[in-house]
């Protein structure tokens, strides 16, 4: 028996459109890919940075209370967390104490010094005037030498001239020994006078301790953001330098690692599209902001000594930040979360 002869399938001219527009739809699909490929590039190696600021105590204390939840918006300079302060107030009123006791004391220098001083300025006068009596008196006695060689003056004159030129002299130097006192104790009172001084000065900065510890025992927020990783709560004990919590900037940034074999083309200012695989469908524009001077590698904890052992080449990758242009009604972008950025690099 002889077989059927098939017929050859003739598409309606129905099928013929869907065919064409089937065909066309494939080809341009594959010309955009691979022109938009061959003019830019590419990776999955990319995270969304931001600005992530600890936030700790400076001091050892206890917290008193908390007034952030978490991930709750922040503003800057918004009070977060209260320390105890009955400790810290009273070393700032017992620095108080001090420094009202050194201000006393200076004050109480600076008379003694004063009353030195005066003392000292009246027996140099009272030296200056007994030196002119002393002289007076010696010139007297020269006088009455001569007049009693000449036999002028009798003997008795002359003994009371003389005796009252002895009497002057030792006038003179009782009040040049009395002014070398006053001299002596001037500088006593001086050194008390600087040593009452220091002692203010050091009180002043025990109370700018105090006070400045005062001040610590409420922490603020240093930048607007959002709290995250909060691990603190009222009752804690908190030691200096332990995180309470982290602030997030809101400000964000992508940082792509690209092979080095991808830079050639790639340069600042090159305009970016980036796709969060959070949200599937998202693509935000930006623009390639720098390239770190180095590759990932050089910088880690323990880089690699190509100069030791066995040496294989492994292509590296250098991180290359990309700022964003976010609208603002973008979802929530946080630091960590995965991205495919597209750099056109013509």
């Amino acid at each position: 028996m002889n077989e059927p002869v098939k017929k050859p399938i003739r598409l309606t001219k129905r099928g013929k459109i869907i065919a064409a527009i089937a065909i066309s739809s494939v080809v341009l699909f594959a010309g955009r890919s691979y022109l938009l490929h061959r003019g830019s590039e590419t990776t999955d190696d990319a995270f969304i940075e931001s600005h992530v600021m600890q936030v700790s105590s400076k001091i050892p204390e206890k917290v008193a209370r908390v007034h952030v939840s978490d991930n709750q918006m922040v503003e800057a300079g918004q009070l977060l967390v209260e320390l105890e302060t009955r400790d810290t107030q009273a070393l700032v009123n017992q620095a108080r104490a001090n420094l009202v006791s050194s201000e006393a004391k200076l004050d109480q220098a600076r008379a003694q010094a004063e009353a030195e001083q005066s003392s000292q300025s009246q027996c140099q006068s009272d030296v200056g005037e007994a030196k002119a009596t002393s002289d007076n008196a010696e010139q007297e006695l020269e006088r009455a030498k001569s007049l009693r060689k000449s036999g002028a003056i009798s003997q008795r004159e002359f003994d009371q001239t003389l005796a009252k030129a002895l009497s002057t002299k030792s006038a003179l130097a009782s009040k040049q020994q009395k002014a070398c006192g006053a001299e002596s104790g001037v500088k006593v009172a001086q050194a008390s006078v600087a040593s009452a001084k220091a002692m203010v000065d050091q009180s002043k900065a025990l109370l700018d301790m105090a006070e400045l510890r005062l001040s610590n025992t409420k922490i603020f927020a240093p930048e607007a953001g959002r709290v995250t990783r909060k691990n603190v709560e009222p009752g804690n004990y908190v030691h200096a330098g332990t995180p309470l919590m982290a602030v997030v900037s809101p400000q964000v940034w992508v940082v792509a690692n690209f092979k080095e074999t991808q830079l050639a083309s790639m340069r600042e200012g090159q305009s970016a599209e980036v796709e969060v695989d959070s949200y599937p469908g998202l693509r935000i524009p930006g623009r390639i902001d720098s390239i770190q001077a180095g590759t990932g590698s050089r910088f880690s904890l323990l880089p690699p000594e190509n100069a030791t052992g066995n040496y294989v080449k492994v292509v590296q990758r250098v991180p290359v930040k990309i700022a964003l242009e976010i609208p603002p009604d973008a979802p929530l972008l946080a630091p960590g979360m995965s991205v495919s950025p597209t750099v056109r690099v013509r």
